[in-house]
Formats: C-alpha cells, sequence, structure tokens
C-alpha cells in the first residue's frame, strides 16, 4: 500500500513529550484558515510505499520517545494510514500522537482510532478566530482526548493551559536549503518573525495560509 508522504523529522520536540519522530502526510480538503501548514494542503497520487518507508524509519523508532502525525488530514489516507500505525507499533512501544482537523466525533468511527494505535488525538479545525490558550493546539476548540492507558499515561497531564515555556518551535533544514519550523506557533508569531527578517534585509516566505 502507497501514501502520500509530505515530510519526515526527527527529533521533534515541540508536538508532544520528548525526542519524537514527526510525520507529516500530504493532502488535506479542510483547509482550515490561517493554517500553518498550507503546503501540506494538495492532493498527490500515493506514491511511497509504507513498507519502505517504515525501513527509512526503523533506526529512528528505535531511538525516538514517540511518534507524532500530523499533514495535511491523516485520516483521508486512514487505510495507509492504519498500516503505517501497525509497522510502528511493531517496532516500537512509544506514544502515538495524532492531530486531525475532524471533528472527535467522526474519528471515534475509525478503525485506526478503535483498534488502539493510537494513544492520544488532538482533533477538530483549527478556528484562526477562536482563543489560543492550550498547550500543543492553535486554538481552543480542538479537543486532546487519550484513546490508550500509554496516552493517559504519556498525555494526560498535558491537557492544559499553555505555559510561557511551552512556546518553542524547532529549527529544520531540508536537503534542499529550506528551512523548517516545527511546532504550534502562538497567533501572529510568523508575520513578527517575517517583520523581524525583513529589518535585517532578508524575506521570509511562510505556509501559512491567509485568513
Amino acid at each position: 500500500m502507497k501514501l502520500a508522504l509530505s515530510r519526515v523529522h526527527f527529533p521533534v520536540t515541540t508536538l508532544g513529550p520528548g525526542r519524537r519522530l514527526g510525520i507529516w502526510l500530504q493532502g488535506c480538503s479542510i483547509r482550515c484558515p490561517g493554517c500553518i501548514s498550507s503546503d501540506t494542503w494538495a492532493k498527490r497520487t500515493p506514491d511511497v510505499e509504507v513498507s519502505n518507508l517504515l525501513e527509512q524509519l526503523d533506526c529512528w523508532l528505535q531511538e525516538c520517545e514517540g511518534v507524532t502525525i500530523s499533514g495535511g488530514e491523516p485520516f483521508e489516507q486512514a487505510d495507509a494510514l492504519e498500516q503505517l500505525l501497525y509497522g510502528i507499533r511493531e517496532r516500537t512501544a512509544v506514544s502515538v500522537l495524532v492531530y486531525s482537523g475532524l471533528p472527535l466525533e467522526e474519528l471515534r468511527q475509525h478503525t485506526v482510532v478503535m483498534r488502539g494505535l493510537v494513544d492520544c488525538l488532538i482533533s477538530d479545525p483549527f478556528d484562526v478566530h477562536m482563543k489560543q490558550s492550550k498547550y500543543l493546539r492553535g486554538s481552543d476548540n480542538q479537543r486532546m482526548t487519550c484513546m490508550t492507558p500509554l496516552g493517559q499515561r504519556v498525555f494526560g497531564s498535558l491537557d492544559r493551559e499553555q505555559a510561557d515555556t511551552d512556546r518553542q518551535l524547532d529549527v529544520m533544514f531540508d536537503d534542499n536549503g529550506e528551512v523548517w519550523l516545527v511546532g504550534v506557533p502562538s497567533r501572529g508569531d510568523m508575520q513578527r518573525l517575517k517583520s523581524v527578517l525583513a529589518g535585517q534585509g532578508t524575506s521570509l516566505t511562510t505556509t501559512e495560509a491567509r485568513s
């Protein structure tokens, strides 16, 4: 089975506790205004064999303290997501966090969730007009739900207000020279960064969608 993959990064420290393996899937029809990852919206024919991807990730899966999957909308590739998660479960016992823009009530119907493959869900569409005060979430309507005992142990205490020390982003560089900021930025952070860099004579293009 194949999936449409956007990118993979390790380590990610801003999307869940510990040094996590971050996997972003490509394609999203929800397209929330203000989304910071509009580059993952475009649909693409699935072209990455899940088995090959798991082989490539194996060394990181032995080292990471958790896996975070986002997008794009992961559940728009539910069958491939399920196969990927089964493969991860076979290789490691670390926690799996999945971000989705779908409502929690809809996600509970997916076999991926019902079979215990996801330890924690952060669900519901991002709303740029809502307050942003909760840890690991872009807007306060989004819900963190622990789906397994492991999820409760790892994430149970993290369903809380965001602290100043939580406001961090990982900086990563791709082979082609592109820079990725990974995490959940506070509202307006990207525009402030663009302004600061412009003042230093450097231009910045972001993947933040217009709200």
